[in-house]
This record gives C-alpha cells, sequence and structure tokens, in this order.
C-alpha cells in the first residue's frame, strides 16, 4: 500500500474512493497459509481492516463496511492460519477480538498504550488514548523517523496528533469529522438541509447548500494548516481516513496521504513486539 505526496490537487468526484491497500504480489489463500502470516485488525467505527503479512510485505489485505463478526474471525483463522495478531478497535471490541484469537490458537494482543511501543506516549492520561491514534502515530513515524509529523486521520471523528522527530507522541486534538459536522448543522438546526460533502465546495457558498459543504470541508482544511503553523517548521503533513482525499484537495502545501496509515502502524507494533 503506497503513499502518495502532494502540493494541491483537484477531482471532482463525488464519492469517496475504497481506502483500501494493495498487496505487492497476489497469494493464493493456500500460499498465504503454508507461512502462518502475521494478521492485523483495525476496527473503526464504520467500517473495519483486515491485512495480513509476510514480515513487512502485505499480502492479503479486505475491507468490510461495517463492524466485524466472530464469523468474520473464524474465516480468517480456517483460511490463514495467523500465527500472531494484533487488534486495535475505536468500538470497544478489541480485547474481546484478541481474546477469542488466543482460543482458537492464535497469539494475539489488543493494542492499548500498555503494549510497548516504538515511540514514547507523553500523554498524560494514557489509558484514554485512542488506540487508533497510537497506530496511526507510529504509521507516520515508520514512514519518517527522525521527523516531525502532524498526523492527520479523517473519519467520524478527525484527530490531529503530533509526534515529534525524537520519537514522542506527544499530544494531539479531537474534532468532528466533515461527516458528523453536516449532520450537526442537519440536525441541530430547524431549516438547514441534508447535505453530502462531496460536490462543489467554492470558496465562501454561492447558496445554503455549498456554503454548509464549504464550512465542514474548508473547515477541516484549515485547522490542518493551523496546526501546522505551531509546529516546527519542515514538518511532515501525514493525512489518512476516509475524508482525506477529499480535504487534500483544498491544501496548499506538501503533505502524504496513506490511506493504510493505521494498519501500517499496526504492523510496526507487532513487529516491534517480536523484537522484544
Amino acid at each position: 500500500c503506497a503513499s502518495s505526496s502532494s502540493s494541491r490537487r483537484r477531482d471532482d468526484s463525488l464519492t469517496a474512493p475504497p481506502t483500501t491497500c494493495d498487496p505487492a504480489t497476489p497469494n493464493t489463500d493456500t500460499s498465504i497459509r503454508r507461512f502462518m502470516p502475521l494478521l492485523t485488525i483495525d476496527q473503526g467505527n464504520s467500517s473495519a481492516k483486515i491485512a495480513l503479512w509476510e514480515g513487512p510485505e502485505l499480502i492479503k489485505e479486505e475491507t468490510f463496511q461495517r463492524r466485524l463478526y466472530k464469523r468474520d474471525l473464524q474465516e480468517v483463522v480456517s483460511r490463514y492460519s495467523p500465527r500472531k495478531a494484533l487488534c486495535c478497535s475505536v468500538t470497544g471490541n478489541g480485547a474481546d477480538m484478541a481474546e477469542w484469537l488466543n482460543r482458537h490458537g492464535v497469539d494475539a494482543r489488543e493494542l492499548s498504550s500498555r503494549l510497548p511501543l516504538p515511540l514514547e506516549i507523553d500523554y498524560t492520561t494514557p489509558d484514554t488514548l485512542g488506540p487508533d491514534r497510537i497506530a496511526a502515530a507510529v504509521g507516520a513515524w515508520s514512514l519518517f523517523p527522525g521527523e516531525n509529523s502532524l498526523v492527520v486521520d479523517m473519519g467520524t471523528a478527525v484527530t490531529y496528533d503530533v509526534v515529534t522527530a525524537d520519537g514522542h507522541y506527544a499530544g494531539g486534538n479531537i474534532a468532528p469529522g466533515v461527516g458528523m459536522r453536516l449532520r450537526a448543522l442537519r440536525s441541530f438546526t430547524a431549516r438547514l438541509p441534508e447535505v453530502n460533502g462531496y460536490g462543489e465546495t467554492p470558496d465562501f457558498g454561492h447558496d445554503t447548500m455549498t456554503a454548509m459543504r464549504a464550512g465542514a470541508v474548508r473547515g477541516v482544511a484549515g485547522e490542518i494548516k493551523y496546526y501546522l503553523g505551531l509546529l516546527p517548521p519542515a514538518t511532515r503533513v501525514v493525512l489518512t481516513g476516509g475524508w482525506s482525499k477529499r480535504v487534500g484537495e483544498l491544501l496548499d502545501f506538501p503533505f502524504t496521504t496513506d490511506p493504510c496509515l493505521v494498519t501500517k502502524g499496526l504492523l510496526s507494533i507487532l513487529l516491534y513486539n517480536e523484537k522484544i
């Protein structure tokens, strides 16, 4: 799954592209099962990613536009026989997934700040730090070690997290995502309509729909630029999440987009724990 870099891009697509990771080479189920791969699970609020790895190489990935069920785990175990797994979930079922996998012969753990990590966590309440934020920060560090990074994960919520050049997770902020902003405007006002985040997004709206869309999408773009201005020069901006392409179209400074940032972070943590 490759990262992409850009300074400014234009795309009038009305639908979000799937955020999938492409394996480097095609593999059959039989060949994957033979070497008992590593398994990473990223359960988000509205979708989930399962990835299988042979060392650092991605060999199989599947995205579910829903939460995972035990039958999904059963299928992965029966088809591929993973030997180790790391589970990351923002819905609170990471421990349950890890426990189920352990009962079925997989050495599985749930991601949390208590796990040995390649980054130092400076959060004052590390137990409340979302595992997806940890994984995204480690993913950015694995891509750009020794550099300052602003990691922006744009899903249901949008998170802005800071990784320092000396390998510390310094903290970050949480805000409503693009879709949540638009739904909130619809839900908490009397007359504002339901608006899709994809479509014409002028600098300033020329009607109610474009005003709402521009406010939501450009609002996130503006926040990224604001937070970048608070950080040292040459700080990397790393975008991920379902809204990253849409918001990236509006940025006028260099950034890297990686739809598999969390998945790569999970792999880095899994490999790190194998070495210690």
